[in-house]
């Protein structure tokens, strides 16, 4: 178990006091009584808000590295903000058979009707169920699985605040029990370590479109970034005269379309106005599919650290969008 900090950490009082992974574990009524053997380390302890990818990807060899040594399943600890991001990009390299699940919660240790505890008992359970094994990384709260490549942040303070709009949970845990109803999104990982140097410089922008929208903000952006990732309205559409722009910026980068709306796939043909998902395909933006903005700009931002031109990450677009 690896205890990054987040609202699961904060004991309310003293300002900037965390509790370690070890007392969050022992705030846990019943797991003791699992019988499972918990090595507890504390990495990271900041508001999953400041967290980088390279500090997750940190993480996520430190739990390769104790499941090559005989660990069974790992459970991260973390702040929600970026949890569906976080999740997501462990996915993307997660290499193992045994689960890798994240929890958090959304109400302080202190509160009436803290949730931690039971998220941390029902992902325990879940990393350690060999039902399971295979999904790659998943997100445990309200004791719902859900796969990282679905799991969205929907509300901002209700507990039962993540869910796949897409798809649904691919299962419960009930009376103990982990009851896994679908299956994951099975893909081959990408490669775990792009060099650190390189990721942080590989800036991939998003750029939420909006009524009226005329892409001022984007002028000079292909001096400035790699990549960009456009969340349209609905299915895929852009103001008329945003599509030009767009056009021109994929002619120096990646742009990948997706929808701003949360769930839903954005469309390929069936529209042909300017600023319509077909104009924009033939003007070289890329498919995102059902892939939201943050995961999309998640995904593509790997990439290209990875080297991958695009070709390849169109391919990367098909295959997982």
């Amino acid at each position: 178990m690896v205890a990054l900090g987040g609202t699961i950490s904060v004991p309310g009082g003293a300002r900037g006091a965390r509790l370690s992974g070890a007392e969050i574990t022992a705030a846990v009524p019943g797991l003791a009584e699992l019988g499972v053997a918990l090595d507890v380390r504390d990495v990271h302890a900041v508001p999953s808000g400041s967290l980088t990818f390279g500090q997750v990807l940190d993480v996520v060899e430190l739990a390769s590295r104790a499941v090559a040594d005989g660990a069974d399943g790992v459970v991260v600890t973390q702040g929600t903000d970026t949890l569906e991001e976080t999740a997501f990009l462990a996915d993307l390299v997660w290499p193992h058979e045994a689960p890798f699940v994240l929890t958090g919660a959304m109400r302080q240790p202190a509160m009436a009707g803290a949730d931690g505890p039971a998220n941390v008992l029902a992902a325990v359970r879940v990393a350690t169920a060999p039902e399971a094994r295979g999904a790659g990384a998943l997100v445990v709260l309200n004791d719902e699985v859900h796969a990282a490549r679905w799991v969205r942040k929907t509300h901002s303070t209700n507990p039962a605040t993540f869910g796949s709009p897409s798809a649904g949970p691919l299962g419960h845990v009930v009376e103990g029990r982990v009851r896994m109803l679908l299956a994951a999104p099975q893909h081959e990982p990408l490669k775990a370590g792009p060099d650190r140097e390189r990721l942080e410089a590989t800036r991939v922008a998003l750029h939420v479109v909006t009524l009226d929208d005329d892409g001022a903000q984007l002028q000079g952006l292909e001096t400035t970034h790699r990549g960009l990732v456009v969340a349209g309205f609905g299915v895929g559409h852009v103001p008329g005269a945003l599509a030009p722009r767009l056009g021109a910026l994929a002619e120096h980068m990646p742009v990948v379309l997706t929808s701003r709306t949360g769930s839903g796939s954005v469309l390929r043909h069936t529209y042909h106005a300017p600023g319509s998902e077909t104009d924009l395909r033939r003007r070289g933006l890329i498919d995102g599919g059902f892939l939201d903005p943050f995961k999309a700009r998640v995904l593509l931002r790997l990439l290209l650290a990875s080297g991958a031109g695009r070709d390849a990450i169109a391919e990367a677009f098909a295959v997982r969008g």
